[in-house]
């Protein structure tokens, strides 16, 4: 089939690199956001999705909306059977939408319906789901609630951070990505509706979103510093000022009261509701990641002190 491929970040780049593999497919133009500054120099960067396209001498279209008269046309031009999607990261009209025959596929990383939304990696670590995965739906005007067509799943494990299931999923979930598009063009994929039941929502993670609250359970809280580990980060407060955390070991043992710290020769633990946590890895304002024991050793904390 003739594939038009929509797409952005880093954890696209499985999929398109795929379907650019299969023998069976031709990606004859990708769809990204448009060139964005970034670094301390500001230069103009292109997404992973685009600089990939470039590599393979694939047409790449940065429409600043998707419904640009100028990339409607275009669209229409390449005549694309499908158009699948991995983390595109903008609204899609319905004028784009009508466009391919077989629609926009999307590529979510979720078990649909739980977790529809821009983040459902974070928020099946945070609500401590044993098991995730990856779907392909067609893209409907109501957010992630088109059909079915296919899944994968995939264990989260007790240590896994936002990042390194995400990963996973993607390479995964481009497999997926690669089949479904199989089936669309040989007829034998079948779109299934989603249930009514077990919808929730994954809404994008803030900042404050990942600031840690040491007045939860230390379960609670690991969950939550993985889940936004590595973007966009845990943080608390420490003398007024935010001290960036790094994944957390909970400790079997009586704590100190919650965010208190105590500081031991070869480790730093901070209280929770319940038991302490191990800090690994902090990054003080100005500074590079560093272990929490040299931090504290450098930092010269006293006695009571607290990450608020």
């Amino acid at each position: 089939m003739r594939l038009v491929f929509a797409g952005t970040p880093e954890p696209a780049v499985p999929s398109l690199r795929a379907l650019i593999k299969s023998e069976r497919h031709e990606v004859v133009a990708v769809v990204t956001r448009p060139d964005a500054h970034a670094g301390r120099g500001r230069r103009v960067v292109r997404s992973p999705i685009g600089a990939l396209a470039d590599e393979h001498g694939i047409e790449v279209l940065t429409p600043e909306r998707a419904g640009d008269p100028a990339f409607l046309a275009r669209l229409a031009e390449l005549a694309p059977d499908a158009c699948p999607v991995v983390a595109y990261g903008a609204l899609l009209p319905r004028s784009a939408l009508d466009i391919p025959a077989h629609g926009w596929v999307n590529l979510h990383f979720s078990l649909l319906p739980a977790w529809r939304g821009a983040a459902p990696v974070q928020a099946a670590i945070r609500a401590g789901d044993e098991i995730t995965g990856a779907s392909t739906f067609r893209i409907v005007k109501e957010l992630d609630a088109g059909p079915v067509y296919g899944v994968v799943t995939e264990p989260i494990g007790a240590h896994d951070t936002a990042g390194e299931l995400l990963g996973r999923l993607a390479e995964s979930g481009a497999q997926l990505l690669v089949s479904t598009m199989d089936g669309l063009e040989d007829g034998t994929v079948r779109a299934v509706e989603q249930q009514g039941d077990g919808v929730s929502y994954a809404p994008k993670v803030t900042v404050e979103d990942a600031r840690v609250s040491f007045a939860d359970p230390a379960s609670a809280v690991d969950r939550q510093v993985r889940a936004v580990t590595p973007e966009p980060g845990a943080w608390a407060e420490f003398r007024g000022e935010r001290l960036k955390l790094g994944p957390v070991t909970v400790a079997d043992e009586p704590g100190p009261p919650p965010g208190e710290l105590v500081v031991q020769r070869r480790r730093v633990l901070v209280g929770t509701a319940t038991k302490p946590l191990q800090l690994g890895e902090v990054q003080a304002p100005g500074k590079k990641r560093m272990a929490a024991t040299d931090w504290a050793r450098g930092t010269r904390i006293e006695e009571g002190e607290r990450l608020r």
